[in-house]
């Protein structure tokens, strides 16, 4: 038996525990530094198959190394995230979470199904590679700066050290069956922006004894879309957005200040630091030029992730034999954010994407939203996926 078919064989024989453990991971989710139960569930695992691990990485962070016939060699990075979203879930099926508030609404159960499933294959095929897979359960990718940023801190890419990465993520927006890939960048960066506007407050049908910080801040939001539109290279995809404004006054008050939330994404480390500043200029230019004050914190957020073009080459070719031509999906960038990038900027990764769309099982809502679920069937390929692709990456020498 070839190493695919003896791959694809274990994958069906261990997908439906991983069905089991994804639906009671995502019936328990818990927010970002807090997968205590996860992170138990995942350490019960491979306590279970005898695979030695190392925890409290990170606080809730795990690393388990799996060595093949020989130690002789490189050692490979798998990583899955484990933390959930403080959304409530819509959802009537037997696995709805029933912890109110919180939901695994990005898929980070199925990331962590995976990855033990794939930990469970790879122990079964020590006779075929030499070197060793570290497997990474990773904390808080949903919350800056990420539990990536902490584990790497704590030495996760280190003795051995780690010669490459490879992280995958769910997308409803990919029919079950089908694996996306990108060469070179393909998250933006993410910062987050809050700024405060200080005026004085008054009685609204007096607004010439205020200093109106609303109008102000109109004005400063207005003025800040140009440094995408005007200031940044058009060949740079940017994104300035402000989600959130509260003012706290009412129809006849206009109030002392106003509170503006906000986000900026990029794909050039050295426009992010330009942009930064120019942000800072003009706020200060309009709030000190208009006699206001303001309070502003720009929160540095995860990097820009880039996928190795040399990796990703030889991953997109082994997922082709894998998958099919047919189903391997070229990737378009994506403005969204991964702290798996903190791995793309230590040594050569690979994040790829995994199908889980599937109308008639309606797995097609998007990524953080309460009615999102993902087709479980998805599982039986992502955990033999990368296994196959871990192999064949310590085998290539």
């Amino acid at each position: 038996m070839d190493l695919i078919t003896r791959i694809k064989t274990l994958s069906n024989e261990v997908f439906p525990r991983l069905v089991e453990i994804r639906r009671d991971l995502h019936k328990h989710p818990e927010l970002s530094f807090n997968e205590f139960r996860t992170s138990d569930k995942v350490k019960n695992f491979l306590s279970k198959e005898g695979i030695p691990f190392k925890d409290g990485i990170a606080g809730t962070g795990i690393t388990a190394d799996i060595t093949g016939f020989s130690s002789d060699g490189s050692t490979i990075g798998l990583r899955a995230d484990m933390d959930a979203l403080p959304i409530h879930e819509l959802s009537d099926k037997p696995y709805c979470s029933v912890n109110n508030g919180i939901m695994h609404a990005c898929g980070h159960d199925f990331h962590t199904s995976s990855l033990m499933g794939t930990a469970w294959i790879v122990n079964h095929l020590r006779e075929y590679f030499s070197g060793t897979i570290r497997f990474i359960f990773q904390p808080a990718e949903e919350k800056l700066p990420g539990g990536a940023k902490s584990m790497i801190a704590e030495g996760v890419l280190k003795n051995p050290d780690i010669s490459s990465i490879l992280g995958q993520h769910v997308t409803p927006f990919l029919e079950t069956g089908k694996v996306g890939i990108r060469s070179g960048n393909y998250m933006a960066s993410t910062d987050e922006i809050y700024l405060e506007v200080i005026g004085k407050g008054g009685h609204g049908a007096q607004p010439h004894l205020c200093e109106d910080p609303i109008a102000l801040s109109a004005q400063i939001i207005t003025a800040l879309q140009q440094i995408v539109s005007r200031k940044a290279d058009p060949r740079i995809p940017s994104v300035l957005t402000f989600g959130k404004i509260s003012g706290n006054g009412a129809t006849n008050i206009i109030p002392d200040s106003v509170f503006i939330e906000g986000t900026f994404r990029t794909f050039d480390e050295n426009w992010r630091k330009k942009a930064h500043f120019l942000i800072r200029n003009i706020i200060s230019g309009i709030c000190e030029s208009s006699g206001f004050g303001f309070k502003l914190d720009i929160k540095l957020g995860y990097p820009v992730l880039k996928n190795d073009p040399a990796l990703s080459s030889n991953i997109r070719t082994r997922i082709q034999e894998y998958v099919g031509f047919e189903n391997t999906i070229d990737l378009e960038l994506w403005m969204a954010a991964e702290d798996f990038a903190w791995y793309t900027h230590e040594i050569p990764g690979c994040f790829y994407r995994i199908g889980t769309g599937n109308e008639a099982k309606k797995t097609t809502y998007g990524l953080h939203t309460p009615s999102f679920d993902v087709d479980e069937n998805a599982l039986q390929l992502s955990s033999g996926l990368m296994a196959w692709l871990a192999l064949n990456q310590l085998n290539k020498r």
